[in-house]
């Protein structure tokens, strides 16, 4: 993160193989590291929202752009990241989505990699890339992007009915568009604008 001026968080020497593995670890001397709600609240441990950062590692602004540093720095001196995550008890962080990517489904939060991660335990999928599709009633509803396994078949009815049995109703895919490919960038990364462009 180039407006931290590098590192924020590490894991240490002596953490255990599962932390090292699966979080960034925790903020180095002299920077806090938190999780914020949509509000402007510090949510407590366990709870995902907007990492923030502040500390002397922290840009004080961005040259010549006032907007854009308003944007990204707030009142407190938060740097807002735009990564979702959540920290655990000991402080480590675990980078779980990216906010652009959330959507707001019936008042709910929907984070798309926690369902993409959900959608990829089916065994007939490959690959899946998750959008927020507009409704008239929930706001947005889930629209999944699904690539088959090579010799693997499934219907959409049955992997929407798959979903229902394994993640929370607001999280279910009200679509699933079957796909050869999903579209990537130069870095491998989903193309999702794409994506919401073909629904």
């Amino acid at each position: 993160l180039s407006e931290t001026c590098g590192l924020v968080t590490m894991c240490r020497a002596g953490d255990a193989p599962d932390v090292i593995a699966k979080t960034s670890g925790r903020a180095i001397p002299g920077v806090e590291v938190g999780i914020m709600n949509i509000d402007g609240a510090l949510l407590p441990s366990e709870e995902p929202g907007e990492i923030v950062v502040r500390g002397f590692n922290v840009m004080s602004h961005y040259f010549n752009n006032a907007e854009a540093t308003a944007e990204a720095i707030d009142a407190d001196g938060w740097l807002h990241t735009g990564d979702i995550g959540v920290l655990d008890h000991d402080g480590n962080i675990r980078i779980t989505d990216r906010l652009k990517d959330m959507f707001i489904s019936g008042g709910f939060n929907c984070y798309p990699a926690e369902i993409e991660n959900q959608l990829l335990q089916h065994a007939a999928v490959a690959q899946v890339a998750i959008v927020g599709m507009p409704d008239p009633r929930m706001g947005e509803v889930c629209a999944a992007f699904v690539v088959i396994k090579a010799g693997e078949t499934v219907s959409e009815s049955d992997l929407i009915s798959w979903c229902k049995g394994t993640m929370a109703n607001f999280k279910v895919p009200r679509k699933i568009i079957f796909a050869p490919e999903l579209p990537l960038n130069a870095s491998g990364k989903v193309l999702k604008t794409q994506l919401r462009t073909m629904l």
